[in-house]
């Protein structure tokens, strides 16, 4: 493997070849599926580009409800098929493919009726269990087990009497998604693939119908070049229509486009789901909570320090760059949550918020449909010679995914070429188990608590090596970040250097979460986080202070519209937040 660094030199490098050569493959779109497809194809052994209007994961894959898990409330709507191929990829993730990005998560299912509901949903939850068990593949978690009522206590002291009589625990795993996007960009780049972030598609090169590339341009100079391929892979997910929209599309595939995304009948919807962060004191438990509402499923997660409670699934047809928390949003899911919390949390104890939009495939005959009950399966399609796809899925299955569009981009080739993905560990994975019986070392060799240690290996797995090289050069970078002391001022560094952040925002709300960890939202500590950043990127004093407006403004704008009461007010407020990068109209995002 080559270096995985995405660093700003790796960038450069990678669009200077970008222009030079003709690819068998070009991905369009930075997320979950995109950098998986990416992957997928340069380990068949493929030339293969990537490219990213924004940054890695800066759309719908940073802002999931951090689990990696089957659905249960799929297998509620017999959808057996995608149950069991995420609980497989689930296996996959937690033992092989990136165990230190994933972690086994307990949940517990509170039961409010003593005999009934214990034998329908321990029916259910046997189910589940028995359609992770595939040939070959560990599943990684324990299987499910009945509590009592004081059994759920002892695992969660502050669930409310009145909302249970007793539980079942059952297993499912979470996961830091945006870091592991970018580790699946680090991967493919050690692969030999060649990405860029904020690099936009803005059209179509066609040659006698046949899609052969794209013309591309690098927000970041503003210079345009064209991106010559033999497939054209769209992976956009809520900005699928916008990828088949672009110019220069063989017009004997405008009709279809013009149609539905795919051409084949289907279109993509936008879900929003939403997501409010409090802090880890605010709630006492050792396991995540799961229950149904009457619109969606309630998480309560605890992660990293804190709780993600979740999720909202409502229809969103305001701008797809920056969906965003509304009030009522907030007042849902608050309210949902202290049905069966003892503690009473309120407005004050929302310390961040968070929201992405779900890719949903869904026939235009069921248009009437709520959200919540459109299937989470994918598709890949053609709509043009040369262009093909892929929409629909969910974070977990992104590996198939990947598979399936590759396959479909490849047509006839695939078989003589197939996937090996399924058994391929990401970068940061190997060595990481030496790593993890070292942490009592690396503790005492460096000054810190094992959490501390803990907290670096689950960002970094065995590269955190790299990290270590960064203290060991620098000691002063060891020491935590002022203002946000779960972070080590290595980490800010490194980000820049190696993991392809090229703005403020990029770090404070997708290599860390500052955006939401941090009570200000991350502003008290932008100036910091700018000046460690500003010799990896070359930023004078005019830069720094851009980026850290930027942030505030965007951060100002959020919070603004966390208390409009609807979606169209909120979404006003925030697209009235400059961008420090805007990225072209009516082209991809």
């Amino acid at each position: 493997m080559q270096t995985t660094a995405l660093s700003p030199m790796q960038r450069q490098k990678s669009i200077d070849a970008l222009k030079d050569r003709t690819l068998d493959v070009l991905v369009i779109g930075g997320g979950v599926t995109g950098a998986g497809a990416a992957l997928d194809a340069v380990t068949r052994g493929l030339d293969v580009g990537l490219i990213e209007a924004r940054d890695w994961a800066s759309g719908t894959s940073s802002r999931s409800s951090k689990l990696i898990h089957g659905g249960l409330r799929y297998l509620q709507m017999l959808d057996f098929k995608l149950v069991r191929e995420a609980l497989t990829e689930r296996g996959r993730l937690l033992t092989t493919i990136a165990p230190y990005l994933v972690e086994a998560l307990p949940f517990i299912y509170p039961l409010t009726h003593k005999v009934w509901e214990r034998a329908y949903v321990g029916a259910g939850l046997m189910l589940y269990d028995a359609l992770s068990f595939a040939p070959g593949i560990k599943r990684g978690v324990p299987l499910h087990r009945h509590l009592s009522a004081r059994g759920v206590k002892r695992l969660f002291p502050d669930l409310a009497d009145s909302a249970a009589v007793g539980g079942i625990r059952y297993y499912d795993a979470r996961v830091d998604d945006a870091r592991l996007v970018a580790t699946l960009v680090r991967t493919a780049v050690g692969h030999g693939a060649l990405a860029a972030s904020r690099t936009q598609a803005i059209g179509y090169l066609s040659e006698h119908g046949t899609v052969v590339g794209v013309r591309a341009r690098d927000l970041e100079s503003g210079a345009e070049f064209d991106i010559r391929a033999r497939h054209v892979i769209g992976a956009t997910g809520v900005w699928t229509d916008e990828t088949e929209s672009l110019d220069g599309l063989p017009s004997h595939a405008d009709a279809a486009a013009a149609t539905s995304p795919s051409g084949r009948g289907l279109k993509v919807r936008a879900s929003k789901g939403m997501h409010i962060v409090v802090p880890g004191d605010r709630i006492t438990g050792t396991a995540g909570i799961i229950s149904q509402t009457e619109k969606s499923v309630l998480f309560i997660i605890p992660w990293d320090g804190y709780w993600v409670i979740g999720t909202t699934d409502t229809d969103w047809t305001q701008s797809k760059a920056h969906p965003v928390a509304n009030a009522t949003d907030v007042d849902y899911l608050l309210e949902h949550a202290n049905s069966v919390l003892a503690t009473t949390l309120t407005t004050a104890d929302v310390m961040g918020t968070y929201a992405g939009l779900r890719p949903l495939l869904q026939p235009v005959a069921d248009e009437a449909k709520s959200t919540a009950k459109v299937s989470r399966e994918h598709t890949a399609a053609t709509p043009a010679p040369g262009l093909t796809v892929i929409a629909g899925g969910k974070f977990t299955t992104y590996r198939v995914m990947a598979e399936d569009v590759v396959d479909q981009a490849l047509g006839s080739q695939a078989r003589a070429n197939p996937s090996i993905t399924a058994g391929l560990p990401l970068a940061g994975t190997e060595g990481f188990a030496v790593r993890r019986r070292q942490r009592a070392a690396l503790a005492r060799r460096y000054g810190w608590r094992l959490e501390q240690v803990d907290h670096l290996l689950g960002r970094y797995g065995s590269l955190i090596d790299e990290v270590l090289e960064l203290i060991d050069a620098d000691p002063s970078l060891g020491e935590p970040l002022p203002g946000a002391d779960r972070y080590l001022k290595a980490e800010i560094v490194y980000a820049a250097a190696n993991e392809g952040a090229l703005h403020l925002e990029d770090v404070l709300t997708r290599r860390t979460r500052m955006s939401y960890d941090q009570r200000e939202r991350g502003i008290a500590v932008a100036p910091a986080v700018a000046d460690l950043m500003a010799p990896i990127l070359g930023w004078d004093a005019a830069a720094k202070a851009a980026e850290v407006q930027s942030y505030r403004d965007r951060t100002e704008a959020e919070l603004a519209a966390q208390l409009e009461p609807d979606d169209a007010h909120a979404a006003a407020i925030r697209e009235s937040a400059s961008e420090i990068r805007p990225t072209a109209a009516g082209a991809v995002r």
